[in-house]
């Protein structure tokens, strides 16, 4: 993670924390070493970010931000499929770039508390599978396939992470991927229409298909048969 800007005394001490957690063994960090390196007195830490908690979350924000910004991240496709597979490619490598930061952000939960910080990933991922879905090529609703999808992005990057330095498993991200992929798409094996690329639609994948369009438009419908039609839609991509 970079912190380019250092001029003022907030961007000093954001800076000198990304520094020394990149350099710290154990994921740790003092305010008094903070200070030090920013430049400043520990009021003003305290101004800024309330306490050295304040300061780390202020960090991971700042270089989650950064990883999720459009201007950083990859071009849409014509196959939202594809445009999966690369988001998680950039994921895995952003962990792998930065193991602490990487390990502070996604090792450190609280039970029950989902986290505000990589809140941002899981909507770009829906918003991409909401495409697939449109198309017919999910199994399973949009915001559930995104979960899995998220889950085992995560698992294998802090897997990595954890892998000796020189017997790290290279494949091992793209396997974990297909496997996750294949568990929300309609599978590959199944029948195709005669000239088409496209696997024959499924009672499930037409169902997620049909209610990502009307969520997408729901002009005529009321808000009681918008909700009863999703709710049937639901029960339809499940059973």
């Amino acid at each position: 993670m970079v912190i380019t800007r250092a001029g003022d005394a907030r961007d000093r001490l954001l800076l000198a924390a990304a520094q020394l957690l990149e350099e710290s063994v154990d994921r740790t960090v003092s305010t008094r070493a903070v200070c030090e390196r920013a430049g400043v007195q520990a009021p003003t830490l305290y101004h800024h970010f309330g306490n050295k908690q304040g300061l780390i979350d202020a960090v991971l924000n700042h270089g989650f931000t950064q990883f999720v910004a459009p201007a950083h991240a990859p071009g849409v496709s014509e196959d939202p499929l594809d445009d999966v597979r690369a988001g998680w490619d950039r994921h895995v490598e952003f962990g792998l770039t930065n193991p602490t930061f990487y390990a502070l952000l996604y090792g450190r939960v609280e039970p029950g508390t989902p986290c505000s910080i990589t809140a941002p990933a899981l909507t770009m991922l829906v918003e991409l599978l909401d495409a697939a879905a449109r198309a017919g090529a999910l199994a399973v609703p949009p915001r559930d396939a995104a979960a899995q999808l998220l889950a085992a992005n995560v698992g294998v990057t802090l897997a990595l992470i954890t892998q000796p330095e020189g017997q790290v498993d290279q494949d091992l991200s793209g396997r974990v991927r297909e496997a996750a992929i294949a568990g929300v798409v309609t599978h590959p094996s199944e029948p195709r229409r005669p000239g088409s690329t496209r696997p024959t639609p499924t009672r499930a994948s037409a169902a997620v298909a049909l209610r990502a369009l009307v969520e997408d438009d729901p002009d005529g419908l009321s808000p009681g048969e918008s909700a009863l039609l999703q709710e049937l839609l639901d029960r339809l991509s499940t059973r």
